[in-house]
């Protein structure tokens, strides 16, 4: 939240970046003339040595003839600066006032140039394959997200699809060995009756605890016999399996799954707070006992105790993302690389907000006066798009949906780590 308010207030105040205003009380005569000295030279390209044509500047604060930075990365391969050696990414952009001083400085100069260079075929290719090369770059990021979409679409989803989805009165006696497969090992020890007696889901629905102590099914045990018409009871309150998994989760709520990934990620805090007005006992409460284990033994369907209150607000006010990493940490041993993705993301997403907190902290001119309204734009755009995303995503068709879920899964990870090297690495060079 604050790193989209910190870009949100760069774009709207340049001016308060400013750490030395210009003295307006100067007159225009005092300040001296240099239009009369200015050379080509003061205006050359440091690859050509000649008069700057479409000139782009880079994060480096060099500029270069386009054409020229266009046939260096043909001839390098390297997206470095020609002359400092600094990285820079993405496609750097004309610039706009430079481009203009010196057509109107020189122009007679920079149209014999720009003949030249329109003459010139291998600067015409150089453009075209540098275009070419980003758009392949696209397609296989894209190719591998739809390959990634397909593969889990036929394969996780059909194992999970059934039982969450179709009503537990219609299940199959396979059915029915498969959800007790689902509640643990020690369910291995009762399969063997409940396979030999074909029982189905009606049966299932019919079986209380004296039929469990008897035979063919001989549950002995108490605690496995309160285990399975715990899990029984939930089967019939809810008429389906409950998911128990990340991919479960996602076919049974698609719709809130979707919405969870992209609005945690964007304002934490004001999702978590969704949450808890919203659905309480269903998703917050397990979550609170999740990130937020009592100290002592205690029914997970309990209220939380005043100590897990105390530490749930402070790492909700502070470190939000930390509670994000805790809830996927105790589903490592269900997933075992997706928790570890969405534990780095969460750990990246913690960086990006401390230095946007940090930048935020030292403007002091945008802390007193824009930054509430900032705040009140986040809140407003953030509300707004949930709602709208609310009505609109039950039309959006299912693929398209599950490229998003698995892109804001896999792929943000992989782009919060370039913001986070630009950030640290690279703050003095950012556009302001």
């Amino acid at each position: 939240m604050l790193h989209q308010i910190e870009r949100d207030l760069l774009d709207d105040c340049p001016g308060a970046l400013m750490d030395d205003p210009p003295n307006l009380s100067e007159s225009p005569q005092s300040q001296p003339s240099t239009t009369t000295n200015i050379s080509e030279h003061e205006f050359s390209c440091h690859c050509c040595y000649d008069i700057l044509v479409n000139p782009t500047t880079l994060t480096c604060g060099h500029s270069f003839c386009r054409h020229c930075l266009a046939l260096w990365w043909e001839s390098s391969h390297k997206n470095e600066c020609p002359e400092c050696r600094e990285k820079w990414e993405g496609f750097p952009k004309i610039n706009i006032l430079l481009r203009d001083t010196t057509d109107k400085l020189f122009s007679e100069v920079v149209q014999r140039r720009r003949a030249e260079i329109q003459a010139n075929p291998r600067v015409s290719r150089s453009f075209c394959f540098k275009a070419l090369e980003y758009c392949a770059k696209f397609c296989t990021a894209l190719s591998e997200v739809m390959v990634l979409v397909y593969h889990w679409s036929t394969g996780t989803a059909e194992q999970h699809d059934l039982l969450i989805s179709k009503p537990v009165s219609h299940w199959t006696p396979e059915e029915v060995v498969s959800w007790l497969d689902h509640l643990g090992p020690w369910a291995q020890l009762y399969r063997e009756p409940f396979k030999h007696e074909n029982v189905n889901g009606r049966l299932l629905l019919m079986l209380g605890d004296e039929e469990l102590l008897q035979p063919p099914y001989s549950i002995e045990n108490q605690a496995h016999r309160r285990a399975v018409l715990a899990e029984l009871d939930r089967v019939k309150t809810l008429g389906v399996k409950p998911p128990q998994n990340l991919w479960e989760y996602k076919v049974a709520n698609a719709g809130k799954s979707l919405f969870l990934l992209y609005a945690l990620k964007r304002s934490p805090r004001l999702t978590i707070l969704y949450l808890y007005l919203f659905d309480y006992s269903e998703t917050f409460l397990p979550f609170l006992h999740t990130c937020c284990p009592a100290i002592t033994h205690m029914d997970q369907s309990l209220e939380p105790s005043w100590q897990q209150w105390t530490e749930f607000l402070v790492k909700y006010l502070l470190l939000p993302y930390q509670l994000i990493a805790e809830f996927a940490w105790d589903w490592l041993a269900v997933h075992y690389w997706t928790s570890r993705f969405i534990i780095v993301n969460a750990m990246l997403l913690s960086v990006l907000e401390g230095c946007a907190l940090w930048s935020l902290w030292r403007r002091t001119r945008i802390r007193y006066t824009a930054l509430p309204h900032k705040m009140w734009n986040h809140l407003w755009k953030m509300l707004s798009q949930g709602f709208a995303f609310a009505l609109l995503w039950p039309f959006v068709p299912q693929f398209v949906c599950n490229c998003l879920f698995y892109w804001a899964l896999y792929f943000s990870p992989i782009i919060n780590i370039d913001l986070v090297v630009q950030q640290l690495m690279h703050r003095e060079t950012q556009a302001l």
